[in-house]
């Protein structure tokens, strides 16, 4: 079976106790099914311009991002054997212009815009991302609901896509986890953030304490999601020997460890992480950082 990996950004938009909702058309992923406005992130895209985008070719709205709500994933099977895995971001968005929206687009991939209160929404065909979202009772779809002739496009030869789940690590005395990346791969030397891909499958709160596992040593649990940062190398060197075109689209959390060890990289960590420590955050300030890690310790400059 082929694996596909794919992400989406979605956003929750409220008109005081409605919220605005879709509807896929023939040309859509759920055709006749209702679901929170959104769409695929295009190749070294930002998640959240996608978001707008989104929501304006979808709904003629337009709108500005607030915080990362929630990141889920998701896996569908179509025929020819082809597995396709989702990570789907949602936003929470506020309204630019004085629009509603609502009726019908016309064009295939949205065919109805409703704002909808809680309890409207409830009686309607809902995605289960969607419901999950709107804290409403989540309903498989049933068979066949989604588009059977999805397209799914051969791998461009140079082109990559890497989700990866990663954490602010820290410990009751306020130590800081770092894992430094080892020869070889991009960013080599730099202390980083434990984390990384996302295997096919894989929630991202489970990737990423596996990783913690993996790279630190360390058990931990998820305890709020920071934010999403977005990196497109197109022409990053790593362990292929050659130069490709990589978009990776990272998501933070805070990942506190309720009973530290000493820190000890695995071995099946690979060999992408050379080492791991602790730090005090002052200690962490002199360290050669990543551009993630030097952003969600507060180092970055903004």
């Amino acid at each position: 079976m082929g694996l596909v990996r794919r992400v989406g950004a979605y956003g929750v938009l409220w008109d005081g106790e409605r919220v605005l909702v879709v509807r896929d058309g023939v040309g859509g992923e759920f055709p006749g099914v209702w679901r929170l406005p959104g769409r695929a992130v295009a190749h070294a895209e930002h998640p959240e311009h996608a978001v707008v985008r989104a929501v304006a070719e979808q709904a003629g709205l337009t709108v500005a991002v607030g915080r990362l709500r929630a990141v889920v994933a998701d896996v569908t099977s179509y025929p020819e054997g082809v597995s396709l895995h989702t990570d789907r971001l949602f936003f929470e968005l506020t309204q630019r212009d004085g629009g509603l929206g609502g009726g019908s687009p016309g064009g295939g991939l949205v065919d109805r815009i409703e704002w909808l209160t809680l309890a409207e929404a409830a009686g309607l065909s809902l995605t289960p991302f969607t419901a999950e979202m709107l804290g409403l009772p989540v309903t498989p779809l049933p068979p066949g609901t989604h588009r059977p002739d999805l397209s799914f496009p051969p791998p461009h030869p140079d082109r990559r896509l890497r989700f990866g789940a990663y954490g602010l690590v820290t410990d009751p005395a306020g130590r800081i986890l770092l894992t430094q990346i080892a020869d070889g791969y991009p960013g080599a030397g730099l202390w980083h953030l434990p984390g990384g891909g996302t295997d096919h499958g894989e929630q991202p709160t489970t990737g990423l304490l596996r990783e913690l596992v993996e790279e630190g040593g360390q058990l931990g649990r998820v305890v709020e999601l920071l934010g999403v940062d977005n990196l497109h190398n197109p022409a990053a060197l790593g362990p292929e020997g050659r130069p490709l075109d990589w978009h990776g689209v990272r998501v933070i959390y805070r990942v506190l460890v309720d009973v530290p060890t000493d820190a000890v990289v695995t071995e099946s960590a690979g060999g992408s992480t050379a080492r791991a420590g602790w730090f005090t955050r002052a200690e962490a300030v002199d360290l050669p950082l990543s551009d993630i890690a030097a952003l969600a310790i507060g180092q970055s400059g903004r």
